[in-house]
């Protein structure tokens, strides 16, 4: 078989100018159980929650099984209008492509202003020595390594160089190697809370307490500020499904596939994180005492403290889980962000090297490879500027997936405004699904964008008094207004909607009639 070339950004002229094309990706690789896998490895339920749990339980109590229902409603109202999006228009930008087609060239490429964080290495280097320090008994100076900006630093380079290798090659390759993580993470934190309920049930847990309905409750929270605080971190606990819809090119039956397997995937990691969080609720409580949840010494990274006390010998697996749980997410969340590239390349939006496909693995490798880049720099000069860089880009990260999510919700509502009252199913799904998922997520980003301001924000670090989060947020979206400015000037053709146009689709009635 004779590899493709790489195909060139789309003509500005003839039938397809401003139409979407194809990008020389391996199409049929990826099935609904493959999409699924790899969704589940990108969202990193093991790494997420251990990180995200214990700041959750100090905004919100008992109540954290209502925050996580309570988030993962606009995440699904949302999924359903991406689920829309990619059934008329698969195509690997994703978000970028959707935005631009719906609103034009200038809001698709703010669309496409999003994280690529390596904090994902970061958490992977601690439990490495964590592990490590486990398996040979010594009394936490091996642990404490990791701490060290610069070893930590050095280490997470080298997953990141790992991850970059593993994307760089087939998605094959990715697929197989996340068949095993995520297998394996998920299998560890099945038997993690199942022991939990067990030590409940036997008497044997630290602060046993029954699961209770009224931990279902939303308006047992009472402050509106703390549940604004929790949905934020909940809404981080939920990302990454997406990354399904990036490889729509590379599935099979790309129209519904990808919108099927990104449904999927946020409700089996939905259930797993009530059961997880109902698990730890009830055997350690809510109080500041050594292992309550409420004790800030052990809220950062919960199942290390809380693995001993539950699984006994077996606690290193809880480690080895959330380290193959971040390691995972790390080399597959690089895929998403590759192909965004990939397409902004293709249709010119950004230089044409990024519209490169690999000719042996037919993967957007120099994309990859910048993507990499630009994730391990952030990291490192994050690290070495604030010595909580997880904690503060774990919360900008969750104000900025609301801002690009919700975009995207709106250039659904959008881009069907003609087909809203076809059928009912339209009316739901292109229409009112995505409009409350999408309003309920802009709410949330202006909320936290007001409240980051405050320098005690997140984990407290801040510049000339502005919190470090608000700055993240808004350097970010700075950041990639300048670099559009930039490619307007250099790449006119795109904003000019000559390599990819906006398009508003007849409605259904005139395309079943064009059909016949």
């Amino acid at each position: 078989m004779t590899p493709p070339e790489a195909v060139p950004p789309v003509a500005a002229t003839g039938e397809n100018a401003g139409g979407l094309s194809s990008k020389g990706l391996s199409a049929g690789t990826i099935g609904v159980v493959g999409a699924v896998v790899i969704g589940i490895s990108t969202i990193a339920p093991a790494y997420t929650l251990t990180a995200s749990l214990g700041p959750t339980v100090s905004e919100v109590g008992f109540q954290v099984p209502t925050i996580i229902i309570v988030g993962f409603l606009p995440m699904l109202l949302v999924a359903f209008g991406y689920r829309e999006l990619n059934n008329r228009m698969p195509d690997s930008g994703t978000s970028f492509t959707w935005a631009t087609r719906a609103f034009g060239p200038w809001i698709g490429w703010v669309a496409a202003t999003v994280i690529v964080l390596s904090n994902l290495a970061g958490i992977a280097v601690e439990f490495l020595f964590l592990l490590i320090d486990q398996l040979a008994g010594s009394p936490g100076w091996i642990a404490d390594l990791a701490f060290n900006p610069f070893i930590n630093v050095a280490v997470c380079l080298l997953f990141m160089l790992g991850a970059t290798f593993v994307s760089y090659r087939d998605l094959q390759t990715t697929q197989k190697l996340q068949y095993v993580l995520v297998g394996f993470q998920v299998l560890v934190l099945v038997i993690f809370l199942v022991a939990a309920f067990v030590h409940v049930a036997n008497g044997t847990a630290y602060d046993g307490t029954p699961v209770d309905w009224s931990w279902f409750n939303p308006f047992a929270v009472g402050d509106f500020g703390a549940v604004v605080a929790g949905l934020s971190l909940s809404i981080f606990i939920f990302w990454g499904w997406d990354v399904v819809l990036t490889m729509n090119e590379e599935t099979r039956n790309p129209e519904k596939t990808p919108g099927r397997a990104a449904t999927v995937t946020v409700l089996i990691v939905a259930g797993l994180y009530l059961l997880l969080s109902m698990s730890l609720l009830s055997f350690a409580g809510t109080g500041d005492g050594e292992l309550g949840l409420g004790n800030p010494d052990i809220q950062g990274n919960v199942f290390f403290y809380l693995s001993g006390p539950i699984l006994g010998p077996l606690a290193f697996l809880v480690s080895l889980a959330v380290l193959t749980s971040s390691a995972a997410s790390l080399q597959s969340t690089a895929v998403g962000p590759a192909r965004t590239l990939l397409a902004m390349g293709h249709y010119g939006a950004v230089p044409p090297a990024f519209a490169r496909v690999n000719p042996r693995f037919f993967t957007p490798g120099y994309a990859t490879v910048v993507s990499a880049i630009v994730a391990s720099v952030f990291y490192a000069v994050m690290r070495f500027a604030s010595e909580n860089v997880l904690w503060d880009t774990i919360t900008a990260l969750g104000m900025m997936i609301c801002f690009y999510y919700g975009l995207t919700a709106f250039a659904c509502v959008w881009y069907f405004r003609k087909q809203w009252f076809d059928s009912v199913r339209m009316f739901f799904f292109s229409f009112l699904f995505p409009l409350v998922g999408g309003a309920i997520l802009a709410i949330l980003f202006v909320i936290t964008l007001r409240d980051s301001i405050d320098p005690d924000y997140g984990s407290g670090s801040n510049i000339g008094g502005v919190g470090l989060v608000f700055l993240l947020g808004v350097t970010v979206i700075g950041v990639g207004v300048v670099l559009m400015i930039w490619q307007s000037i250099k790449r006119p053709a795109f904003f000019k909607g000559e390599t990819l146009g906006m398009d508003a689709p007849p409605s259904t009635r005139r395309l079943k009639e064009a059909a016949r």
